[in-house]
């Protein structure tokens, strides 16, 4: 998930990092000889309570906590702890907790931080701290680049699958003429580049990008300078209060009507729920979940539903898949150091609701992403009826492929 990353955020993250790099690991070690340390597998989850809690946030601790249920709160025979914490979309308030939780309270691994200044500051302290990183919102494919760690697994659709896998796949379905409207900090840079480099390669043209500030509420000049470009697809590359109001302002200005398609790069289901069908149908958007696809996405949501009363997000199932994978790693090898069950979760096939998945050298958790579309008013049968699934997009084909990111864990 990516709301808020500005200047001074991406500079505070990248000195964080610098001087994480000078500090030392602490010892780690059971004293038991359990393989587990201090005689508890503590979980936490660092994520954003603000304008993102619907994405994550609170539905994000349900996640884990019915993650550590699967094991029924106990792996090795040592109980299993969730605790929580709210970063507030800062990284130097993410590290602050994360530094405590490690130092101080022995938290073996941590989850959910969404936005990519806040996921890569706490993935470098995790690197250095030697505890495990399990990344289910930040979306920055430099996790599995030049930021690569052997503690660190990323769980949420990076930006490069989300740009590059998903125009590829729409620019054979949609259209070749493309234009952007992308959020003016670097996650929406990040993927007006990787997707217009897309469009290229499968033969298409950009006809143009504008770029507008964070939380902006009046979209017309930008849609207006989509719509008069004549661009059979319109990307929007942004996300959160974002998206729903420029996908509302879409449907006002009639760029649909028009015979324009609209794509959100990085759309959440809560996002298509606050739009509305109405606004929102016709919209293209990519994801590795979809509570209503099969059997094994609906399992999770009906227990998930029963608590939050809603339906789950993908950053909140990707931080199910990953506590319970980490866990399952735990039990398989019989010890909570990072760097061993690290190890251990990249030999492990990974169950991603019933479908297969598998993580690489560099971390990146590869499986498919489905392409969906979003479905009108009256094709949609029942509470949160939102998707119709057009295309699956092969891991292989959707994600960079390995060694090509920077990353020295694959050399």
């Amino acid at each position: 998930m990516e709301l808020l990353e500005t200047n001074a955020s991406r500079r505070w993250a990248a000195a964080a990092i610098a001087t994480l790099m000078l500090s030392t690991p602490l010892a780690y070690a059971a004293p038991d000889g359990s393989g587990i340390s201090d005689g508890v597998v503590r979980i936490a989850v660092l994520g954003d309570y603000g304008s993102g809690r619907d994405l994550g946030g609170p539905g994000s601790v349900t996640a884990a906590k019915l993650a550590a249920e699967d094991f029924h709160n106990k792996v090795l025979g040592k109980p299993i702890e969730i605790i929580s914490a709210d970063h507030q979309n800062k990284p130097d308030v993410a590290v602050g907790i994360a530094r405590q939780w490690f130092d101080v309270e022995h938290v073996d691994a941590v989850t959910d931080l969404a936005v990519s200044s806040v996921g890569l500051a706490v993935a470098g302290l995790a690197t250095q701290s030697n505890r495990t990183a399990l990344v289910s919102g930040a979306a920055t494919s430099d996790l599995t680049g030049d930021k690569c760690s052997p503690v660190v697994t990323h769980w949420a659709d990076d930006t490069y699958a989300l740009s590059a896998g998903l125009v590829g796949e729409l620019s054979r379905r949609v259209g070749k003429e493309w234009f952007f409207v992308a959020v003016d900090y670097s996650f929406g840079s990040a993927m007006v580049k990787d997707a217009s480099r897309a469009v290229t390669d499968t033969g298409g043209k950009v006809i143009g990008a504008v770029r507008y500030p964070f939380n902006t509420t009046d979209f017309s000049s930008f849609l207006l300078a989509a719509q008069s470009s004549g661009a059979k697809v319109v990307a929007l590359a942004g996300t959160g209060a974002d998206t729903v109001n420029a996908v509302k302002q879409t449907h006002e200005f009639g760029l649909q009507q028009g015979g324009q398609t609209i794509v959100g790069m990085l759309t959440f289901i809560s996002d298509v729920h606050s739009i509305g069908l109405r606004d929102a149908q016709g919209m293209y958007i990519a994801s590795q979940y979809y509570w209503d696809d099969d059997d094994g996405t609906r399992a999770f949501a009906k227990r998930f539903i029963e608590i939050e009363k809603r339906e789950p997000t993908k950053l909140q199932a990707a931080t199910y898949a990953a506590v319970r994978h980490y866990l399952k790693a735990i039990e398989a090898g019989g010890s909570d150091e990072a760097k061993a069950v690290n190890g251990e979760m990249r030999k492990l096939p990974v169950d991603f609701f019933g479908r297969p998945a598998h993580i690489r050298k560099d971390g990146r958790v590869v499986y498919d992403l489905s392409l969906y579309r979003v479905k009108k008013p009256d094709e949609s049968k029942y509470p949160w009826d939102y998707y119709q699934k057009i295309a699956a997009i092969p891991g292989d084909k959707a994600f960079r492929p390995e060694g090509t990111g920077g990353c020295k864990l694959d050399k």
